[in-house]
Formats: structure tokens, C-alpha cells, sequence
């Protein structure tokens, strides 16, 4: 399988079997390289389970059991758990789960080998926006995970490009 992700420009981020009786449900997930921003189009994975799905019955190692390929991105509920997560999540509002300490959400300014730089969001009085704290360094044996906060305002803000999608629009 990971080589026709691969040949995509994707990461193949998880593989897993369910079985339900005579039936299996195979669920892959996969996503952009770390250095892109934006999303895995919806053509792209049709494309790949297309593929997957003939891998999966030309394979004489494969059984003759029924079963239903399912092919996703990660999606923004995914929890910011490795490296490649923060890169992914560059730009965005996120939470992040401290260890040992409180959490913190503020909009990720950069990633590298270390950590996550965030610019804090502190709250503000109800009806008013947020202010912005000073770039803070969170290295990455600090933080347990984190979750990338959904924002319809800051839409256009963010305009970050990647090859796959363009520049960021607003819907």
C-alpha cells in the first residue's frame, strides 16, 4: 500500500483491519507531507482507493473475504501527536496539552526539530477580540498533544499556499 500512496506525494498515516463477522472493514489514512499546508483532495482519494483497492484483490496473500476499503485524511479532529502533526498544523489555532502545567491555545508560528513556537491568544472580555501574547517556545517533551481549534473568522488571514490546493480562500 505505501508505495501507491507514496506515488501520490502522501504520507500513509495509519492502516487498520476491522472484522465484523464474515466482513472486513480496512480503514487507511493518509495525508500531505509535513512541509504542506491544506488538505488531501477529495479526487486524490478516490484515486488511492481505486488503487488500494485493486492492490488489495490482485494479492494472493490476501484472503477471499469479503471486504469494504475505506480511504480518509486525518481530518482536524486528529490529535497533534508527533512532529509532523505541528508542521501540518502550521498557521493554525490550536490547544495545546502541557505536561505538568496549563493549557495553551494560541496560533502555531513555526515548527522545527525541537518544538512548536505559538503565539499565545489571550482572552479577552465577552464581545471583544482576543490579543495576541509574544511568540513562546514549547519544546516538544513539554506537550502531551494538541488539537487544532476550527476558526470561520481568521479564514482569510492565515493565507498560507501549498501546491496541492492554492491559496487559502475564504468560503
Amino acid at each position: 500500500m505505501e508505495p501507491s500512496v507514496q506515488a501520490h506525494r502522501l504520507y500513509l498515516e495509519d492502516v487498520s483491519i476491522q472484522i465484523a463477522g464474515a466482513n472486513r472493514v480496512v480503514h487507511v489514512v493518509v495525508d500531505l507531507p509535513q512541509e504542506e499546508t491544506g488538505g488531501v483532495s477529495l479526487d486524490v482519494i478516490a484515486e488511492i482507493s481505486r488503487e488500494l483497492s485493486g492492490i488489495l484483490d490482485s494479492d494472493p496473500s490476501y484472503d477471499s473475504r469479503p471486504y469494504d476499503l475505506e480511504v480518509s485524511s486525518p481530518g482536524v479532529g486528529r490529535p497533534l501527536t508527533e512532529p509532523r502533526h505541528w508542521h501540518r498544523a502550521r498557521g493554525r489555532m490550536v490547544n495545546v496539552n502541557i505536561i505538568q502545567g496549563e493549557n495553551i491555545t494560541g496560533r502555531i508560528q513555526s515548527v522545527d526539530d525541537d518544538g512548536v513556537t505559538l503565539v499565545p491568544e489571550i482572552a479577552a472580555k465577552k464581545g471583544m477580540k482576543p490579543k495576541q501574547g509574544e511568540p513562546e517556545k514549547i519544546p516538544f517533551d513539554r506537550i502531551r498533544n494538541g488539537k487544532v481549534e476550527i476558526e470561520f473568522s481568521h479564514l482569510d488571514e492565515v493565507g498560507l499556499e501549498d501546491e496541492h490546493n492554492g491559496p487559502s480562500e475564504e468560503a
